[in-house]
């Protein structure tokens, strides 16, 4: 999953027209080390600071059926490049398998109607996209918490890994999360949008929504789940594509 614009482009575009030489200015102080530093310690106080004053179960706001945007559009990819998806797609997923590996017990490999079967949660929330917009939509899918309980997950794990079929200039995109949100209750593999199959714009057959947190966290065209004690050996160690590459923050809270 893509999110062309990033945080610093979104922000310098909206200050283009009455600042865009301060930005530019900002932009290259964001860029030494030291800023680095400071911003990288910001995002971990939010983190600690999110993690102490709120609860662990805390809601997202969900709306009525009167709330629903009348297109959701697609947030990056909108259909991914690889042969191995493409011919998924042709046979409507029926060779599709969710994969749930790492540190649990019992590995996983469920098909799309295994899945269905599984617990269900129906949630009407809105998602808040890096690029400047929102959109609220009615998802389906089944509790990501159950689901790492059915596995097996292991005392060691800290954090939840999710592999994706798209690709990013040739690289698979990927993103991870902590245990708190794996478990929250509005966590959910969502395999239906407004009472459809996912639409493949929107990261058909399964796709994650994480409803506390943006856009680029909501991975896309999952296919494996991985339970992992360090993010370290996972891409260059952030924790998902655009924090490796992209200067993007690790926890994304809203």
């Amino acid at each position: 999953m893509t999110e062309i614009v990033s945080r610093r482009r979104a922000l310098g575009g909206l200050a283009a027209g009455a600042g865009g030489l301060l930005l530019a200015g900002c932009d290259r102080v964001a860029k030494t080390t030291t800023a680095r530093s400071l911003f990288t310690g910001a995002e971990a106080l939010t983190y600690r600071a999110n993690r102490l004053l709120t609860a662990r179960d805390a809601l997202a706001p969900e709306y009525g059926a009167g709330d629903i945007s009348p297109v959701f559009r697609s947030n990056g990819t909108a259909m991914p490049g690889g042969g191995d998806y493409a011919a998924l797609l042709a046979n409507r997923f029926r060779d599709w398998r969710l994969q749930v590996t790492g540190l649990v017990a019992r590995p996983l490999s469920l098909s799309l109607d295994q899945i269905g079967r599984l617990q269900r949660r129906t949630q009407t929330t809105r998602h808040d996209c890096v690029e400047g917009w929102s959109a609220i939509g009615r998802w389906t899918g089944t509790p990501l918490g159950p689901l790492l309980a059915a596995a097996g997950l292991s005392g060691a794990a800290r954090y939840i890994v999710f592999h994706c079929y798209d690709l990013i200039g040739g690289t698979p995109y990927y993103e991870s999360i902590d245990l708190v949100d794996a478990f929250h209750p509005q966590t959910i593999l969502a395999y239906a949008l407004n009472g459809h199959l996912l639409p493949v714009p929107n990261g058909a057959p399964l796709r994650l929504r994480i409803e506390r947190q943006l856009g680029y966290k909501q991975a896309k065209y999952i296919h494996t789940i991985e339970a992992v004690a360090s993010l370290a050996a996972i891409g260059a160690g952030k924790g998902g594509y655009w924090e490796d590459v992209g200067d993007y923050a690790w926890y994304a809270g809203i």
